[in-house]
């Protein structure tokens, strides 16, 4: 198959080009430094032209409020360039449980791509996948100061990229799901343990202090970021730092 990838020079894209190209399909990347803007349309109607498979994985420069504007324009710019071309299947990316947390503007967002594309003119497939281990440093530096790391105990079940980009792969050279398919890590921590987990197998001397009112996850209510009964990936926290 051809294929198209949206955003296929990042972590997960370039892993999805990857995999496809390997498994036989004929996997193209497409980004803004390859002459693709899925704001503007630039480059978007020669980008999907003749393929049978476009994966999005773009993604919003921020995680505010400014990220339902670019999802709206970006998935209409794809979605009529797609069905000019007449793309057969198109596939993205979300976050399992975005829809049990309203409260982030960057989660109501997500929601919003799923929708859009749902409503949409093409046969579809929506793989939603629990937080990225590769953005475990990152939630750590938002509430980092001095010695102290606050994390609430939100529970949370880390995937590696490289098991997301495996399931987004499969995904898009089947036929469409016409729906949702969760992916999840294969255990499930809360946030403070895993973030002491991180540090102690750093040498990081930091302390982790449980704070539930800390970061971005603090909103979260429950367990709503995890499933235990989704497709789960092979790839433990601790090999994964190893």
């Amino acid at each position: 198959m051809k294929c198209a990838v949206i955003g296929g020079t990042g972590l997960i894209g370039s892993q999805v080009v990857q995999n496809l190209n390997a498994a036989g399909h004929q996997a193209v990347p497409h980004s803004q430094s390859t002459g693709v803007d899925v704001i503007s349309g630039r480059g978007l109607d020669e980008a999907v032209a003749g393929v049978d498979v476009v994966v999005n994985l773009t993604n919003s420069p921020t995680f505010d409020d400014a990220s339902p504007a670019f999802f709206r324009a970006s998935m209409d710019n794809l979605l009529a360039a797609a069905q000019r071309g007449g793309v057969g299947h198109f596939v993205i990316l979300s976050i399992v449980g975005a829809d049990q947390v309203p409260e982030l503007d960057y989660y109501r967002a997500k929601v919003l791509q799923e929708d859009i594309l749902a409503a949409g003119p093409i046969p579809y497939s929506i793989v939603r996948a629990t937080q990225f281990m590769e953005f475990v440093d990152a939630v750590l530096s938002w509430t980092a100061d001095g010695d102290t790391v606050r994390l609430p105990a939100t529970p949370i079940q880390p995937i590696a990229s490289k098991d997301v980009a495996s399931a987004v792969a499969e995904v898009a050279a089947g036929a469409p799901l016409r729906g949702i398919r969760n992916i999840a890590g294969p255990e499930v921590f809360s946030l403070d343990e895993l973030g002491r987990i991180a540090l102690s197998r750093k040498g990081d001397n930091r302390t982790v202090v449980t704070d539930p009112t800390a970061g971005m996850f603090a909103v979260v209510k429950g367990d709503v970021l995890t499933d235990t009964h989704a497709h789960l990936a092979p790839t433990r926290y601790a090999d994964w730092l190893s």
